[in-house]
């Protein structure tokens, strides 16, 4: 008998994310943390709205036993219609509570969604750059994790290489948008074009290609719509979390959504809570759901997030460091001023900046530098970036 050797190589090898902010700690330890500009991690410095705590302090109120009680494994019905009505006002739909399925955050509503998909042997295509849990994720399910890299100019999806990447194994195709890493948002024109070459490909092939939308940034976009993807393509998933829109990333709450447009929904559905039951995701914390109910259509805090990022695109722009605009969530995708983005890492961490090489997210030559942190730290971390440019030139 011996352990699992994949979970035995996934604990030894560890997220270069995670590994990058306990460094970050270690040195704010040593050295103080207003000294280390700390890029890493996308963990909202803006704090949860009041409309959170109002609604925990009014749930401290309830029997304990009712407060801390197991909920039905898919979620309080009171939350999933919380859910479904809030989506039914913005993207004219008719979800009901019944085609959610409540869970504890982004990862496990993923996990769920490509268990309940996926065949082992089967394939999953994602747009690179990437957040690179996914291939864990998906790996997880059995199935093979296939990258294509989105369009060099634009970091669009390049619907002709991702045609080119489906094969009769293809089970689901993985988008994220606004997009982790790169800000960017998906247009309405690019999806609909990906939708139509799904619709081309499932018939080629004789089986839907189910499309899997990851939003746990939708909120939180500048300017720019986000399209509603079960509106241009009927087989669907949708994952979300909380951790961003109501800085909640430590309390794993989000869903999963099957629309009831979706063809397959009448076996998505018990497929999905069949995956949470296997894989132990059942029963959402239970506080959580409580909050759901109050607080589902309470808006993000757009306007920290806004001034970070016209403080960090302005600041490094001066300098003449390259990088593409983000549309949507916290992240800044920079080019690295070398083409190993691992040495340029290395370089910055000299002088206590700590992005994220960007090899990890699928794609060399760049790195993410999330500016969920305070303002200060962007302002101050400037002298820093402009040595980090002169070591170069």
């Amino acid at each position: 008998m011996s352990i699992n050797q994949q979970s035995y190589a996934y604990g030894a090898s560890k997220s270069s994310i995670r590994e990058i902010a306990a460094y970050g700690a270690a040195r704010k330890a040593q050295i103080g943390a207003e000294n280390v500009f700390d890029f890493s991690l996308g963990n909202p410095s803006v704090p949860a709205p009041d409309a959170v705590r109002d609604s925990i302090a009014h749930a401290l109120t309830l029997p304990a036993t009712a407060l801390h009680g197991y909920t039905p494994a898919n979620g309080l019905p009171a939350a999933r219609e919380a859910v479904a009505r809030s989506l039914n006002r913005r993207f004219d739909t008719g979800y009901t509570a019944d085609d959610l399925y409540l869970t504890c955050g982004a990862a496990a509503s993923i996990s769920i969604v490509l268990n309940a998909v996926c065949n082992k042997g089967e394939e999953v295509v994602v747009i690179a750059p990437y957040f690179p849990e996914y291939r864990v994720f998906i790996e997880n399910a059995g199935a093979t994790c296939v990258e294509v890299m989105a369009n060099a100019d634009t970091f669009q999806i390049d619907v002709p290489a991702v045609v080119a990447a489906i094969t009769e194994r293809t089970a689901a195709v993985m988008i994220d948008s606004p997009n982790n890493p790169v800000g960017s948002v998906y247009a309405q024109e690019n999806l609909v074009e990906l939708a139509h070459a799904l619709k081309e490909c499932s018939a080629t092939y004789g089986h839907p290609i189910y499309l899997i939308s990851d939003e746990p940034y939708r909120e939180i976009a500048y300017d720019v719509e986000v399209p509603w993807v079960p509106s241009l393509y009927d087989y669907t998933l949708v994952c979300y979390s909380y951790s961003k829109s109501l800085s909640l990333p430590g309390e794993r709450i989000g869903w999963v959504l099957v629309p009831n447009t979706n063809p397959d929904r009448d076996q998505l559905v018990p497929a999905v809570a069949g995956a949470g039951r296997k894989l132990g995701f059942v029963c959402a914390p239970a506080l959580f759901q409580r909050v759901l109910i109050d607080c589902v259509d309470v808006p993000a805090n757009i306007e920290a997030y806004q001034r970070n990022r016209q403080a960090l695109t302005q600041g490094l722009s001066k300098i003449g460091y390259e990088f593409i605009e983000p549309q949507g969530a916290f992240y800044l995708w920079m080019r690295a001023l070398e083409p190993d983005a691992n040495a340029f890492f290395e370089r910055a961490k000299r002088l206590e900046l700590l992005p994220v090489p960007s090899d990890s997210f699928g794609c060399p030559g760049w790195v993410r530098v999330g500016y969920c942190v305070s303002y200060e730290t962007i302002v101050n971390s400037m002298p820093a970036w402009q040595e980090l440019w002169n070591s170069y030139h």
